[in-house]
């Protein structure tokens, strides 16, 4: 039996032991398993891997995107470019990292890109975040984050968000895990009353399907996009380097 798996802390919000399971079962496959594995640090990592010889792939989710890079022997070309790992085939005894979110959040944003979304702003800079980035600049979209605390030239912080900004950047990505479950009222703090028709909400987050994010840019006539399509294409391409 080849076990599966995801890495993360908490684990309460994820959905993709039940996806694999449901794909398991849907697509006849017997021998295979995966379950959740909420470490509550990276370092517990090496020896999870000992615990678990059957194990040929994990996810990673919050907060191991960054930090699990240097628990592994080697990295694919887009992970390095990233900086940031979500998917890792164990394959004779190494650990290989991928990024799989890029591949993902490109095949979900594509079908609701238009002319005006130029420039974007990236709320968050964890290791999903430079996922979105790269996918963007690929794309062409010119980025900038927003955070709490600024350290890059390309940075604003939260306060600097105004009705300028906001015209000026027509793609708004929530990279942060704000309004995920079981916190669902809260929500990244921006200024909703200047999101406008023309602007596109996209969240990461698939649970809840409509975060307060999507809600309140929804109320004021913007496209809004979870991260439901996302989490089935990256789950996808990780079956696929897996096997």
């Amino acid at each position: 039996m080849n076990t599966y798996g995801l890495i993360g802390y908490p684990l309460s919000h994820s959905f993709s032991k039940k996806y694999f399971s449901e794909k398991f079962e849907r697509e006849n496959i017997s021998d295979a398993e995966y379950h959740a594995f909420p470490i509550e640090q990276i370092e517990l990592l090496p020896q999870l891997i000992k615990d678990n010889p059957s194990l040929r792939g994990l996810s990673v989710t919050i907060p191991y995107k960054e930090t699990v890079i240097p628990f592994l022997d080697e990295l694919n070309e887009t992970a390095k470019k990233i900086g940031a790992v979500n998917c890792i085939k164990i394959s004779n005894g190494k650990m290989i990292g991928y990024n799989t979110d890029a591949f993902g959040f490109k095949q979900s944003i594509k079908p609701f890109l238009a002319s005006q979304h130029e420039r974007a702003l990236i709320l968050g800079t964890g290791g999903a975040s430079k996922a979105v980035e790269y996918i963007l600049k690929e794309i062409g979209i010119n980025c900038f984050f927003v955070t709490r605390n600024k350290t890059a030239e390309n940075q604003f912080i939260y306060e600097e968000v105004n009705e300028n900004m906001l015209n000026a950047f027509k793609l708004i990505v929530n990279a942060t895990p704000l309004g995920m479950f079981p916190n669902i009222n809260a929500c990244p703090a921006i200024p909703y009353q200047f999101i406008t028709s023309s602007h596109l909400l996209y969240d990461l987050i698939y649970n809840p399907t409509e975060t307060e994010f999507l809600k309140k840019g929804k109320l004021k006539g913007a496209a809004a996009v979870n991260g439901f399509s996302m989490l089935q294409h990256q789950a996808e391409e990780a079956w696929r380097i897996w096997n």
